[in-house]
């Protein structure tokens, strides 16, 4: 695995939000590590992604369920890094020895370099409460129309699947 420019490898904090109402929401990542904290912006598709692989990491490992080791706190961040950037990559990673996660981050508006611009050290605790908020973000949205799958605006939605016979379909619950 390539090295990355910053690496929070003391996370005491890390959380998924949607900012804005469903439709129009925007997306991202905070960690907090140390005196360092960074944003990391990026598409609900990535986020539930991320989400949706952790969880298959998770369950290939249903017996193993050993504490996480110690990262290698040598690479941490100095001191009051500040990272605020949206990302186009992502990618996750296990170090199965230590039972820890990894996720990097790639700046999009480095797409020339190589190597993450942040790289995140997670333990199976904080993983876990990570992916099951992830999860109830992405599903805090719009509703999906029961015939088309797409998602139902809240003044209406108009369904292919109806076929013209209905101008609007009201979602209820």
């Amino acid at each position: 695995m390539a090295g990355a420019n910053n690496e929070f490898t003391n996370v005491t904090r890390l959380v998924a939000e949607a900012i804005g109402e469903p439709g129009k929401r925007t997306f991202r990542v905070v960690v907090d590590s140390g005196s360092s904290t960074a944003a990391v912006w990026l598409e609900k598709d990535q986020l539930l992604q991320l989400a949706l692989g952790i969880q298959q990491i998770l369950g290939s490992e249903s017996g193993q369920r050993a504490s996480s080791g110690t990262p290698p706190v040598e690479r941490e961040a100095t001191g009051l890094t500040r990272l605020d950037f949206k990302t186009d990559k992502l990618t996750l990673g296990h170090d199965a020895e230590r039972n820890l996660f990894v996720i990097d981050a790639y700046d999009q508006e480095q797409e020339y370099l190589d190597i993450a611009t942040l790289r995140i050290w997670i333990n199976l605790f904080q993983i876990e409460q990570f992916t099951e908020e992830a999860l109830r973000v992405c599903a805090a949205g719009r509703p999906i129309c029961p015939l088309c799958q797409r998602p139902i605006n809240p003044d209406g939605h108009v369904c292919p699947r109806v076929n013209g016979h209905a101008k609007s379909f009201e979602f209820q619950e």
